[in-house]
């Protein structure tokens, strides 16, 4: 058996790419992962100051909802999602990508750990000058928490371009074709083309590659800081 190709030939890259339609896919997909990376970041910033700066009646329980949804699967909300979905008309077109995962209960409790770390000096400092809530918020807390914001953004563009389920459940139009929904075309019940499968799983799997390697500096970071305080 020989381990080592006698020669080297990017054929089946190029008909991978053809037969996947990638573009479309790799369109479709970034556009998704996009538009639920930037919900995620604002809702996971704003409701995480808020559990951990302010004290309101019900707050521990928030924080009890907010960890329990990280252990429901997706798969048990795959009926009501579906039924919102079509009252809102929203069922083949990109909204039934996006709107399931448009906040959640990680980036909450990740932002939440990660600013209870922060010293409240510096807000209190900021407004003690003048400076609004919502401006403490944009000038002191949003530049100190670019490390945990880029942890976020990180996880959930990586978890959304490897997403099959809601491409899945949600739509049926070939416009609508995400890279995991063209990965699986390359299967068959009963059979698959090896070469055109690894060659496809490969253009897949580069862009979030080269996204991982540009942030993992901020996303170690982001990691590390978020356990410092309770």
């Amino acid at each position: 058996m020989q381990l080592w190709p006698s020669s080297w030939t990017g054929e089946n890259y190029r008909q991978a790419w053809q037969q996947g339609q990638f573009l479309l896919a790799f369109f479709n997909s970034a556009l998704v992962a996009i538009a639920v990376t930037g919900s995620q970041v604002g809702t996971s910033l704003l409701a995480g100051y808020a559990l951990a700066r302010y004290s309101f009646r019900g707050r521990t329980l928030v924080d009890v909802l907010t960890l329990a949804s990280l252990i429901i699967p997706m798969p048990l909300l795959v009926v009501p999602i579906f039924l919102i979905l079509r009252s809102l008309h929203s069922i083949n077109t990109y909204w039934a990508i996006i709107l399931p995962t448009a906040a959640n209960g990680f980036g909450i409790f990740l932002l939440r750990q990660y600013i209870r770390g922060l010293p409240v000096a510096l807000e209190q400092a900021a407004i003690l000058d003048g400076a609004r809530r919502w401006q403490v918020l944009w000038y002191v807390v949003l530049p100190l928490c670019r490390p945990a914001l880029t942890t976020l953004a990180l996880f959930t563009f990586i978890g959304e371009w490897n997403d099959l389920f809601k491409p899945l459940m949600f739509t049926t139009k070939p416009e609508l074709t995400t890279v995991q929904l063209t990965l699986s075309s390359f299967q068959e019940l009963y059979t698959a083309n090896w070469s055109l499968l690894m060659a496809a799983v490969v253009i897949a799997t580069l862009p979030v590659l080269v996204l991982f390697l540009l942030g993992q500096k901020s996303l170690l970071q982001g990691l590390m800081a978020t356990g410092l305080k309770g």
